[in-house]
């Protein structure tokens, strides 16, 4: 009788299907490899693996994760990987039946997204243009209050993933720019506009990494990247930006929990629907490839009715 490929034999295969026939970047592939790992180890302490495991075993998986006090959302996804493995394994025949077939998740409601208001933005953007124009700070602090402003200027006008802004290359900074090409999710690249306040602060960061030259420990000048650290990526990373943000957040009087890369982009989708975009529109400038996932905004759109109907219908009260 043949032996069975290893858990970590299966997951590598599996992995390497969806990088190559779904495009799934290395933020997706990467939680993916977590949660199989995590119900591999459980099936293992029961002396099963994905290759016999029967319908009961990924319930009592399922079951396992409510006991560790895990989110409905979370088993959710771990849920779906699940399926999506099986009918990997389904398809590459090593397996000759769906254990993951007839399972049902948690049911759950889709939760809004944290919005911050205008208002909210719009003290952030002051902050941090205060703190690029502080006359005491010390050209290392300038430099890096300069770059925290052209970040949250670039992501507010653009609605960017945060893995794609801070990976944007340093042409993105020619004055003359009207438009970015992005390459977000699977390698896909996109066309995003930018507004007059971001290209602006691009390259008043620009010109002064440029007037950093001089300094033999600066090499930001040199790096193909807009915003380029010291660290192995060569650009800044996702969790310093965030963290930088919580500070101007703090800063600015509003609550570090309430503010993270990912909420402006909601704000950019949100303020955009409220003013009347067009929620294809968005849709395309967000990258998503799914009109669900850009209508979780639909509240917006449908708020914006209401006050549109109250306000101008000839019938409505007064």
């Amino acid at each position: 009788m043949p032996t069975q490929p290893s858990d970590a034999k299966l997951t590598g295969l599996f992995l390497d299907m969806l990088a190559a026939e779904q495009g799934a970047g290395s933020n997706t592939l990467d939680a993916y490899r977590r949660d199989l790992t995590d119900f591999s180890e459980f099936l293992g302490r029961a002396g099963h693996n994905f290759a016999d495991a029967e319908t009961q075993n990924l319930r009592d998986y399922l079951a396992d994760l409510d006991a560790r006090g895990f989110k409905s959302t979370s088993v959710a996804r771990r849920l779906s990987a699940m399926r999506h493995l099986y009918r990997f394994l389904l398809n590459e025949r090593i397996r000759a039946e769906d254990p993951a077939a007839i399972l049902s998740g948690p049911k759950r409601g889709r939760g809004l997204p944290k919005v911050l208001s205008i208002s909210d933005v719009d003290r952030m953007l002051r902050r941090a243009k205060e703190l690029s124009e502080a006359e005491d700070a010390s050209p290392a602090k300038r430099l890096r209050a300069l770059r925290l402003y052209s970040l949250l200027e670039v992501l507010y006008a653009t609605g960017l993933r945060v893995s794609e802004l801070v990976a944007l290359p340093r042409s993105a900074a020619k004055r003359d720019a009207r438009m970015i090409v992005v390459r977000g999710k699977g390698n896909k690249e996109r066309l995003v506009p930018l507004n007059e306040a971001s290209r602006q602060a691009m390259a008043d960061y620009l010109a002064a990494t440029e007037a950093a030259k001089g300094d033999k420990k600066n090499s930001l000048a040199a790096s193909k990247w807009l915003f380029p650290s010291f660290g192995e990526s060569g650009h800044l990373t996702r969790q310093h930006f965030a963290r930088d943000l919580k500070e101007l957040a703090v800063a600015s009087g509003l609550q570090a929990r309430l503010v993270s890369p990912h909420v402006l982009r909601h704000a950019f989708a949100s303020h955009l629907l409220h003013n009347g975009a067009d929620l294809r529109i968005v849709q395309t400038l967000l990258g998503h490839t799914d009109i669900s996932t850009t209508q979780i905004y639909t509240h917006v759109v449908e708020e914006r009715l209401k006050s549109l109907v109250r306000d101008l219908h000839p019938l409505a009260e007064k």
